[in-house]
């Protein structure tokens, strides 16, 4: 809580409140949530939506011997494609039913943005029934990081987030989530992004964070996951390299502990107090912050993983000294060892009068963080020039109108 002299001298403090959109509400009157996908038609079944066993089913299905079905894994989760004229080692009659059976296109690009720099690629995506998605491909040093997203748009409703504007179009499939990864590491492959550090270069980490609420789409992320980290018949991915997120859907949390898959797991908190909590993350409604501590402290014990907090700072609205002081002493309460809190300079989105705290504020953030034990990073803001930084993905009129003219891929 504030001590005397931040009372005797309080901190000008900003509500949240959408800024050109407005918020949907329920009947009530609260910012309503969508956690289930509305009805669509749905992708066609690619093979990333199907376990091992049933790859094989469904080759034999399509009149192949089952064993062609770890060809096609290796095609393209090796070779990063769905040509059927690159895979001379099928047969020439019948593969083309067997490829479009197994590896129908999912992602169709409509435009792709890169920083100056050449180390960051924001990718607009047209799926199958004309939604639009974005990730986004960084290198840094060492390793090279795609942000993937999970939905089309966000039932989470956040005001301070461009995806959740919309509201949410629908879920989108393993398949549809696995296609970032290989389109990306096709691009890696083909060298689109900048001079290659060594040979056989790929995505190394997947942050769960682009559109949408990955554990709101719970099945289909986790099969996704099992896609990625699987040797034998995946992509064959460290599980540590890759981060699930979510704003505190709690039960799901709980789930995902006992998935024996051991991800990090990033926590959005952007308040300590449910009061602003409440406002900023319309979540906090259902499950309260120290619920979704428990549940995030209750992650770690479960596969001592440490868990990651995000904290987007927002001038004048979450960055005081006091809230920084509040989240250390909460995070202390469950343990030492078992948290790292990631600051995150806001992302204003085009028009908004939100914005980043100074840095003064963030480095104060830190520093009172720090003083209690807590490990900080303040994290790097990546791609805000393209508007591909956290929070800044959502499809533009000038997106959806290059979409519209842009035909789906066969």
């Amino acid at each position: 809580m504030p001590n005397p002299k931040e009372r005797s001298a309080p901190a000008r403090q900003v509500r949240p409140a959408t800024e050109g959109w407005t918020q949907q509400k329920d009947a009530e009157g609260r910012p309503l949530l969508q956690f289930a996908s509305p009805r669509r038609g749905k992708p066609p079944v690619h093979l990333a939506d199907l376990t091992p066993e049933q790859r094989v089913e469904k080759v034999t299905e399509l009149g192949m011997p089952g064993f062609r079905a770890k060809q096609l894994e290796k095609h393209y989760f090796t070779h990063y494609t769905h040509d059927p004229a690159e895979m001379t080692d099928l047969p020439a009659a019948g593969r083309e039913e067997l490829v479009h059976g197994m590896l129908p296109p999912l992602l169709t690009e409509v435009r792709r943005l890169q920083t100056d720099r050449g180390d960051t690629i924001k990718f607009l995506w047209k799926l199958f029934d004309g939604a639009l998605v974005e990730s986004v491909l960084m290198r840094y040093p060492g390793r090279i990081t795609l942000c993937v997203s999970s939905q089309a748009g966000c039932g989470m409703n956040c005001p301070f987030c461009a995806t959740g504007q919309a509201g949410l179009t629908r879920n989108m499939s393993a398949g549809e989530i696995i296609e970032q990864i290989i389109r990306a590491n096709r691009v890696i492959a083909q060298g689109e992004l900048g001079p290659a550090e060594h040979d056989g270069e790929r995505v190394t980490n997947i942050v769960f964070m682009g559109m949408g609420e990955p554990l709101a789409n719970y099945a289909r992320v986790m099969q996704a996951v099992r896609v990625m980290t699987d040797k034998k018949h995946g992509i064959g991915m460290s599980a540590r390299g890759i981060t699930v997120s979510t704003v505190g859907l709690v039960p799901a949390i709980k789930k995902l502990a006992d998935e024996d898959i051991p991800v990090t797991f990033a926590l959005s908190l952007h308040a300590p107090d449910d009061e602003l909590r409440d406002e900023l993350i319309p979540v906090n409604s259902r499950w309260k912050v120290d619920e979704a501590l428990d549940a995030a402290r209750g992650y770690f014990e479960r596969t001592g993983r440490r868990v990651s907090i995000e904290y987007a700072l927002i001038k004048d609205m979450n960055d005081h000294g006091w809230r920084a002081d509040l989240l250390g002493d909460k995070l202390n309460a469950r343990g030492r060892g078992w948290v790292h809190v990631n600051p995150i300079p806001l992302n204003p989105t085009p028009g908004s009068i939100w914005t980043a705290s100074t840095r003064a504020a963030q480095n104060e953030f830190v520093r009172r963080l720090e003083a209690k034990g807590i490990p900080t990073t303040l994290r790097d803001t990546r791609g805000k020039e393209i508007d591909g930084a956290c929070g800044q993905l959502v499809a533009t009129a000038e997106d959806e109108a290059v979409a519209a003219s842009t035909p789906l891929e066969d």
